[in-house]
C-alpha cells in the first residue's frame, strides 16, 4: 500500500529535538487512518506543521505521548487551549491523550498550571494511563496498539499500531538500546526509530545510527526511519554509520517527510 491510499499515511511533522531549529521541529508524527488521525507525541512546531499538511486540530481523534519531556509534550496545552477557540468550529467529535504510568499526574499539574484554558467541554477529552505491557488489548480507533517500556524515563514507553490492513507501525520515542524495542518492532514494516547522536557522541537514553540499525537488522523490519537528530547529526555520515549494521530499506526523517509503506509486505503482528 502506498501513501496515494487515503486509508493510510505516515508523516514526520518534526524530526527534530529540544535545540531551535529552521529546519526540524521538535518530534511528532501524523498517523491517519480514515477518519482517525493520530499523533505520537507533539513537541513544539507540531500545530503549525500540521497546518502544512493541511490537518487541523479538531481533526486528531488521539495522542500518544512516549514520555513527558518538553521536546515530546511542549504543545499539548497550547494544543488543547487551540480546540476551545473559535466558537463556531470548536472540537466536536472526543480526543483521547494516553501516556505511561503517571501521565494522569502529569496532566493534572498542568491544569494546575492552565486551569480552564486546557479543560474541554465534558464528554470530549478522554485521559489514558497506559500500563507497559505490551500483553495488554489496547485499540486507537480502528487499530490495535502494543506498547513497551523503553529505556529513557520511567514512564517512556514505545509504539507499535497493527492496522486493519495488516500493517504495522512501531516508534520508538526517546531510548536506549533495549531488547523490549527489538521485540516491540519485530516484523514490523516501518521503525520509525530515535537516532539523537552519531556513534562517535553516544549519549546514556538514546540511540545511535549504528545501534538504530542493529536494532531493525534483529527486528527484521520493512523499513528503517531514523529521527530525532541533535545538530551533531548533520555534521555526521549517519546513513554510512547504518549501514554497518543494517542493510535494508533505509529513510533518513525530515519534517513533512510523507513515510511509504513497503510494498507487497505485511508485518507480523505484535500480541495484542
Amino acid at each position: 500500500m502506498s501513501l496515494d491510499s487515503p486509508r493510510l499515511a505516515v508523516t514526520i511533522l518534526g524530526s527534530g529535538t529540544c535545540v531551535p531549529s529552521l529546519t526540524r521541529s521538535a518530534c511528532s508524527i501524523l498517523v491517519e487512518m480514515g477518519a482517525d488521525k493520530i499523533l505520537l507525541d507533539l513537541g513544539p512546531g507540531t500545530m503549525r506543521r500540521l497546518l502544512e499538511r493541511q490537518v487541523t486540530v479538531f481533526d486528531i481523534s488521539h495522542i500518544l505521548i512516549s514520555h513527558f519531556h518538553p521536546d515530546h509534550t511542549g504543545e499539548l496545552a497550547t494544543f488543547l487551549f487551540a480546540n476551545k477557540y473559535p466558537d463556531s468550529s470548536r472540537r466536536q467529535k472526543p480526543l483521547t491523550i494516553a501516556g505511561g504510568p503517571g501521565f494522569p499526574d502529569f496532566f493534572s499539574r498542568l491544569e494546575n498550571v492552565y486551569g480552564d484554558w486546557i479543560r474541554l467541554e465534558p464528554g470530549l477529552l478522554h485521559l489514558q494511563d497506559l500500563s507497559g505491557d505490551a500483553q495488554q488489548p489496547i485499540t486507537i480507533g480502528a487499530a490495535g496498539l502494543a506498547v513497551a517500556p523503553m529505556a529513557h524515563r520511567p514512564e517512556s514507553l514505545g509504539f507499535r499500531l497493527n492496522f486493519p490492513q495488516g500493517r504495522s507501525l512501531v516508534y520508538s520515542g526517546d531510548t536506549d538500546y533495549t531488547e523490549n524495542l527489538i521485540s516491540l518492532a519485530k516484523g514490523a514494516d516501518i521503525l520509525i526509530c530515535e537516532c539523537a547522536v552519531p556513534d562517535e557522541k553516544k549519549i546514556p537514553g538514546h540511540l545511535t545510527p549504528g545501534q538504530a540499525g542493529e536494532i531493525a537488522a534483529r527486528a527484521v523490519v520493512g523499513t528503517l526511519v531514523l529521527t530525532h537528530f541533535y545538530p551533531e547529526c548533520d555534521q555526521a555520515d549517519i546513513v554510512a554509520q547504518c549501514r554497518r549494521t543494517y542493510n535494508g530499506p533505509l529513510i533518513v526523517a525530515e519534517d513533512l517527510l510523507l513515510i511509504p509503506f513497503p510494498q507487497g509486505r505485511a508485518g507480523v503482528a505484535a500480541k495484542q
